[in-house]
């Protein structure tokens, strides 16, 4: 009789019953979790039955006022393909195609969302991505100020030549060595941000009950009207350096050839300034520097070449207005001759928002070769050195990006999952915490267990410690992502975690890195010893404890695996520093010794502390275990660090 009711409801059209729907995480090809209770849910009329069929089991439910409903299906074994049929009382849904697997949440900033197209070997790898049993769902942007209770879009694709270029590329490759080891489907839902802080990613009610961001929680906007008020004070108070609106007289004053802008913000002047301090703003700004000029430029007519901006553009040279309008493409203006005086010139722009592309907002494109002052052979460089502010005076507003307030992306990006069943979660993100490192000690293990208490599931939550970007200072400069390493690794003491170490895969000019492979294989090897069980090394050496005998320090490690070796071609350990109690740090001699590294100066310092690879990119360091895995960056004292004070506002 249930068959016969089922082929009959299967024959009623959908079209005009559109209230009653699931969840849009629930499409065809879809991976759903085995071996744990499994939720299905969605919308149909106030009132109304559900009856809900899945791989021979059947739940019925009846939909609250709003038309919500909710079914729990006892936990399923690894398989498929299997449909999935919703009943209404005029209306029915199928699901094709659908598995039972390990489906794992990927999220965090940019290099999470990096994509296998952009990782190395795309091509290769491309020909080689038949795995019809890994699956990826991109959940798209989006922040609200309230939690949202389902996506606008979104649907599970299967991996092949055509799409997987498209995947996350940590994920897929951790999704691929998972299930060449374990042959069980895995779905990849994949919900992260470039450029995100994580504090965009924790709940308004973990805020609320933490310590550390409570001040801020209770202070949370209610509308964006409010939550853009609130950014453009904050804005203000950061470039201004106080909580006040220049006037349009104000700041007319900057196109005076004698205005002071030492106060300004310094920067180079390539690329949007979203990334250079002025956060989401869309109107005009003002750019200017100084440039010396030779007296042989003075006498004759000149090239000013300014790179490419397609918004209407006032430029001035000492007040004096040289070019009024809107230039496509590379802008090369013509002085006149004596415009320009011998010595400093203040150069001033005056411009919006580019047009094309329309979400640029401020900034210059092209190529900083592009910035310059010629005459005949003469040519003078102004690709640096210049000084940025906004225009509060104008219309101006702010996109309702990443990083406005707290919680908007948890609201609009994670609150929206709950509860679909997952495996774990994978995590890479911290770039854009790393001026406030040690409010990150709190934050991120917040996260954490917000994530698992919405879920109401101790998950295994698995992550990417920083990759190497920047410079290689001495821990007399201190280092900002050294500190943020730091604070990764104490979340290790929550249960159920594993790290990946990247310091030897990363690449000190581009917080990019292309090589996802490595990092996909490094989580994947946490998650198979710890979440599957095999017998694995999941990690490189971490520091243990240290022993100080006489003028040396010997460091213990766990995760040594089958020994600790070098890797250079010298065969000398490099990234170890040691500090006597005067806490100055100096480049120290290492060695192996069976499981230990020795650690000791050749002066004969007195060690009271050793750190290794603590710089933003310790390029240098070269401690392994024979698996291949790098040794995690870490120091034996608690000396306060150079991010103690940096907090989220």
């Amino acid at each position: 009789m249930q068959r016969i009711l089922v082929f009959t409801l299967l024959l009623v059209s959908t079209s005009g019953f559109a209230q009653f729907k699931l969840a849009r995480l629930f499409t065809d090809h879809a991976v759903l979790q085995r071996q744990k209770t499994l939720p299905v849910w969605g919308l149909t009329k106030p009132n109304e039955t559900v009856i809900i069929i899945l791989a021979g089991q059947t739940q019925r439910t009846k939909a609250d006022t709003l038309g919500k409903w909710m079914v729990r299906f006892s936990p399923f074994e690894a398989g498929g393909p299997h449909k999935l049929v919703a009943i209404s009382a005029k209306d029915s849904i199928v699901l094709k195609d659908l598995l039972f697997g390990d489906v794992w949440l990927c999220s965090g900033q940019s290099n999470m969302e990096w994509t296998v197209g952009q990782s190395n070997n795309f091509a290769n790898e491309k020909k080689n991505a038949d795995f019809s049993e890994i699956r990826h769902f991109r959940v798209d942007h989006e922040v609200t100020i309230a939690p949202k209770t389902d996506l606008q879009s979104g649907h599970w694709k299967i991996c092949s030549a055509e799409t997987v270029g498209e995947f996350t590329g940590v994920g897929y490759f951790f999704a691929r060595e998972v299930y060449q080891k374990m042959k069980v489907p895995i779905g990849l839902l994949h919900s992260s941000w470039g450029g995100s802080q994580i504090e965009s990613w924790i709940s308004k009610e973990a805020m609320m009950a933490s310590p550390e961001l409570k001040e801020y929680a209770q202070i949370l906007p209610k509308s964006w009207e409010e939550a853009d008020a609130y950014h453009d004070k904050k804005m203000r108070r950061q470039i201004l350096g106080a909580d006040i609106t220049p006037s349009v007289s104000d700041e007319k004053n900057y196109l005076l050839g004698d205005y002071d802008i030492s106060k300004w913000l310094v920067s180079d002047p390539m690329g949007q300034w979203d990334w250079k301090g002025v956060w989401a703003f869309r109107g005009n700004g003002y750019m200017a520097r100084v440039v010396d000029i030779p007296l042989s430029m003075t006498e004759v007519q000149t090239t000013l070449a300014l790179a490419e901006n397609d918004s209407y553009n006032e430029i001035y040279i000492n007040g004096k207005l040289v070019s009024a309008g809107i230039i496509k493409g590379v802008r090369k203006i013509i002085v006149p001759a004596k415009f320009w005086t011998q010595g400093e010139n203040q150069l001033m722009i005056k411009f919006g928002n580019m047009i094309d592309p329309a979400w640029y907002g401020l900034g210059l494109n092209g190529s900083p070769n592009d910035l310059y002052v010629s005459a005949g052979n003469e040519r003078i460089s102004i690709a640096d050195n210049w000084k940025l502010m906004p225009s509060f005076a104008d219309k101006h507003e702010y996109v309702h990006s990443s990083n406005n307030a707290g919680t908007t992306i948890y609201n609009g990006m994670i609150a929206p999952l709950l509860p679909y069943a997952i495996k774990g979660a994978l995590w890479y993100q911290g770039e854009s915490n790393a001026g406030r490192a040690y409010q990150y000690r709190k934050t991120f293990p917040l996260m954490i267990q917000d994530w698992r208490q919405k879920w109401g599931d101790n998950f295994p939550f698995y992550f990417v410690q920083l990759a190497t970007y920047g410079g290689d200072q001495n821990s007399n400069q201190g280092s900002n992502w050294a500190e943020l390493r730091e604070a990764q690794t104490m979340t290790l003491q929550l249960p159920q975690t594993g790290m990946a170490v990247t310091t030897d895969i990363g690449n000190p000019n581009d917080i990019h890195p292309t090589n996802k492979q490595d990092v996909g294989k490094r989580l994947a090897a946490s998650a198979l010893k710890l979440t599957y069980n095999q017998d694995v090394v999941p990690s490189g050496p971490m520091y243990e404890s240290t022993n100080f005998q006489d003028n040396k320090a010997i460091i213990s490690f766990k995760y040594t695996g089958k020994g600790l070796v070098v890797k250079n071609r010298y065969g000398y350990l490099q990234g170890f520093e040691v500090a006597g109690g005067d806490k100055v740090f100096y480049y120290a001699k290492a060695e192996i010794q069976g499981d230990k590294i020795v650690v000791y100066h050749p002066k004969g310092i007195k060690p009271a502390s050793v750190r290794y690879a603590w710089s933003d990119a310790p390029v240098e360091a070269n401690l392994f275990n024979m698996e291949g895995f790098p040794a995690c960056p870490f120091r034996t004292d608690d000396w306060q660090g150079v991010t103690v004070k940096g907090k989220f506002d």
